[in-house]
Formats: structure tokens, sequence, C-alpha cells
């Protein structure tokens, strides 16, 4: 059988990596896991909801190649507002970041990497804001989602609006991963 050359080697090395399919963008957390119901520890204290309003704790597999930056939003489609609720706006997180600690939205004491932003939920607020969905409503989904960018960093103010950051979360995503929950009550 005759020896292959090293070019030819080359090639099929590249062929077969390039038909490998490309590792999942993943999103896991200890809190909860995907179609499950919220704990109360993360669940809104204030609007007749009575939880710990602690952010979840979050962890990712690495993010698409070419990502600069990362941003995590949670957001409920289902909100009786006609355009959903943002409860977590987070972005301009470092690209090597791979997980948040439970609390980390905690806007009078993040735990985050420096140079990342908590924008403006629609509580009102920066920092993480739990479910707390009307009284009798169906369960509501949050989903929470982790955005991997093909930019170093949003030009955004702190006080930008969820709408506002996700606008630009979609004009420089390069791929995303997402978990689905639910709340109701």
């Amino acid at each position: 059988m005759p020896a292959k050359s090293p070019f030819r080697l080359a090639l099929m090395a590249t062929l077969l990596l390039a038909a490998s399919p490309a590792a999942a963008f993943e999103l896991h957390s200890p809190d909860f896991t995907d179609k499950a119901h919220i704990p109360a520890r993360n669940v809104f204290a204030g609007f007749g909801c009575t939880g710990g309003n602690q952010s979840p704790a979050l962890n990712w597999s690495t993010p698409p190649a070419g990502t600069r930056s990362l941003a995590v939003t949670i957001y409920d489609p289902d909100a009786p507002t006609g355009s959903g609720w943002w409860h977590w706006v987070l972005f301009n997180l470092p690209a090597d970041t791979r997980s948040l600690p439970a609390g980390a939205g905690d806007a009078a004491k993040p735990n985050l990497p420096a140079g990342a932003v908590q924008s403006r939920t629609d509580y009102g607020t920066p920092g993480y804001g739990g479910p707390c969905p009307p009284q009798g409503d169906k369960p509501h989904r949050y989903v929470v989602t982790v955005h991997a960018l093909k930019v170093d960093s949003l030009p955004l103010p702190a006080e930008a609006s969820g709408a506002m950051v996700g606008f630009n979360l979609n004009a420089a995503s390069l791929g995303t991963a997402t978990l689905t929950a639910r709340y109701g009550r």
C-alpha cells in the first residue's frame, strides 16, 4: 500500500474536522432544570410575592468560536403587558466567563466579573428581579439565555431598557444557549 503524502493527510484531517459537529453551546443551572418549576429562593420579593429574589446560579459550555463577550437575560414572554417582561439584563461579560454564582444579580452587592453591566429590568431597577406573575394566571415561562456576541462590548448605558439591549444582542449574536423554567401562583 503506497504511503500517503503529508499534504493528503492534512487534507483528510481538515475534512474530518469540518465534518464533525461543533460542540453544543449549552446552559445549565443547579437551581432548576429546563421545563422545571422555579424554586421560592429565585422568586421576586414584592408585588405580592414572597420569594428570596436570588438570581439563579448558571453555568454554560464553551460558546461558539469568535465569541468576544457574553450577555445573560431572563425574559417572561407570558407577562400580560403586550411586550413580555425583562427580569434580568446583564451584558459585557468577558468571553471566558463560564458561570455565575447564585445571587450574582444582586444590584446592591453584585458578584460579577469586572466590566459587566446590569441594565434596567421591567421592575425599573438594575439587577435581577425574580418571577412574580399575577395570582391565578397560568404558569409563565421564564427564558434564561446566555448570548455569545461577536463584539467586545455593547455600547449601551446601564439605564438601557431590556428591549434596547435585546435589539443590540440580536445584532451582535453568534449563538445562544437557553433553558426555560416555569412559575405560577
